[in-house]
C-alpha cells in the first residue's frame, strides 16, 4: 500500500517557480521603466525582490529581509514602488513555512508596515484621515489576505501530514498484527506437528522393539505389533494431512481435529502398545464430554497425548500410568501420573512438549502443574475453566 501526500509540485518545480517569480517581478520593473541603473529605487527594489528566491527554505529570514528593505524605503523613497508586491508574498511564505511563532509575529509586522507605509505615501497630499484610512485599509487587506492564505496553507499541510502519518501508523500496526498472527499460527502448527509426530513415532518405536523381541518366540505377537504400527502410522499421516490442510485455502478435505471424547481411544491405543494404563473419566459420559467446547477439548486431548508420549520416552519399562479426565460444573480437570523414572532423566532442552502443554492450557485461562512425584514418578495435572 503506497501512502503519500496528495499531488503537489516537486521540489525541483517549486525552485523553478520561485526563480521565475523573482525574474517576473524584476522584469516588471524593466517594463515599467522604474528607476535607473545604480539608482536608490533600483537597489531597494532588488533588496525586496531577490530574497524571494529562498522564500521556501528560509521563509522567516526572507520576510525579515523584505520587511527591512520596506522599512528602509520609508526613509529613502516617498512613493510606492512595484516591488511592494514582494511584501505580501513574503508574508504568505513566512505564515506558511516559518516557525511556530512566526505567523503571529508576521501578522503584527504586516499591520505595522501597512500603517507606516500608508502614512509615508499619503502624508504629503492627504486631505484628511479618510485618504489615509482608505490607503491603509487597501494595503492592509492585500497583505493580511496573503498572510491568511499562508496560514490556511500551513494548516492544510499540517492536516495532510497528520493524515499521512496516521495512515502509515495504521499500516505499520496492520503489518505488525499480521506478523504476530503469522507467528502465533506457526507456533500453533509447530505444537500440533510435535504432538502428532512425537506421539505416533513413540508408539511405533515401542511396538517395533516389542515385535523384534517377540518374533522368535511368538510370531503372532509380532504380527499384532506390526498391525498396531501400521494403524498408528496411518493415523499419524491422517493428522499430518489435516495439519497441512490448515495451510491451504478453502476446504482441505481432511479429518477434523481430535475432541475430548477421543481421549478414551487415545488411552486404548496406549494400552494396545503395551503400556499399563488405567483410565478414569469420573461420572462424565460421552455425551457430557462431547458438550465441552472444541478448543478446551483439543487442549486437554493434546495434554494427555503429550503426557503419554513422555511416559513412553522417559519413564522406563513396566510403568503404570493413571489417566483421569473429569468434568465439573465450572471446569475440566485432567491428571496423568505414572510411577516411572522420568523425574531422574535430565531434560535435553530441545523438546516443545511441556511448553506446548503449558501454552495450550494457559490460552483458555487454565493452569497446569508438571513435575516429579514424591517417591518416584511424574505428574501432569491441569484445570481448564469452562
Amino acid at each position: 500500500m503506497d501512502i503519500s501526500r496528495p499531488w503537489t509540485l516537486s521540489d525541483r518545480a517549486n525552485r523553478w517557480f520561485d526563480r521565475l517569480l523573482v525574474l517576473a517581478l524584476s522584469s516588471l520593473l524593466v517594463l515599467l521603466g522604474w528607476g535607473g541603473v545604480g539608482s536608490v529605487e533600483t537597489v531597494l527594489c532588488l533588496l525586496q525582490i531577490v530574497p524571494l528566491w529562498w522564500r521556501r527554505s528560509h521563509a522567516t529570514a526572507v520576510f525579515a529581509a523584505v520587511a527591512a528593505a520596506s522599512a528602509l524605503q520609508v526613509f529613502l523613497v516617498s512613493d510606492p514602488m512595484p516591488s511592494q508586491l514582494a511584501f505580501p508574498i513574503a508574508a504568505y511564505s513566512a505564515a506558511r513555512w516559518g516557525g511556530r511563532a512566526v505567523p503571529t509575529l508576521t501578522l503584527a509586522v504586516t499591520l505595522v508596515a501597512a500603517a507606516v507605509g500608508s502614512w509615508s505615501w499619503t502624508h504629503q497630499y492627504a486631505r484628511g484621515w479618510s485618504d489615509y484610512l482608505t490607503f491603509f485599509v487597501t494595503a492592509a487587506a492585500i497583505a493580511v489576505s496573503a498572510w491568511a492564505l499562508g496560514v490556511a496553507g500551513r494548516q492544510r499541510d499540517q492536516h495532510l501530514d497528520g493524515l499521512v502519518e496516521r495512515a502509515r501508523q495504521a499500516e505499520r500496526m496492520a503489518e505488525r498484527d499480521v506478523a504476530l498472527a503469522a507467528q502465533d499460527e506457526r507456533s500453533r502448527i509447530a505444537r500440533e506437528m510435535h504432538d502428532v509426530v512425537a506421539h505416533g513415532l513413540s508408539v511405533m518405536v515401542v511396538q517395533a522393539d516389542g515385535a523384534r523381541y517377540a518374533a522368535p518366540k511368538d510370531p503372532q505377537a509380532a504380527v499384532d505389533a506390526l498391525a498396531t504400527i501400521a494403524a498408528t502410522g496411518r493415523e499419524s499421516l491422517q493428522e499430518m494431512r489435516r495439519l497441512l490442510g490448515l495451510l491451504r485455502v478453502g476446504d482441505s478435505g481432511v479429518a477434523p481435529q481430535p475432541r475430548l471424547e477421543d481421549v478414551p481411544r487415545l488411552v486404548s491405543e496406549a494400552a494396545a502398545a503395551g503400556m499399563q494404563v488405567e483410565a478414569d473419566f469420573g461420572e462424565s459420559d460421552s455425551s457430557e464430554l462431547a458438550e465441552v467446547p472444541e478448543g478446551v477439548g483439543l487442549a486437554v486431548y493434546r495434554v494427555v497425548q503429550e503426557a503419554l508420549t513422555n511416559v513412553r520416552k522417559h519413564a522406563g519399562p513396566d510403568v503404570r500410568v493413571r489417566v483421569r479426565v473429569a468434568r465439573t460444573p465450572s471446569a475440566l480437570e485432567v491428571l496423568v501420573i505414572d510411577d516411572g523414572r522420568g523425574a531422574t532423566v535430565p531434560p535435553d532442552g530441545a523438546g516443545l512438549g511441556l511448553l506446548g502443554m503449558q501454552e495450550r492450557v494457559s490460552v483458555h485461562g487454565g493452569r497446569l502443574e508438571v513435575g516429579p512425584v514424591v517417591g518416584g514418578g511424574w505428574r501432569v495435572q491441569g484445570r481448564v475453566p469452562l
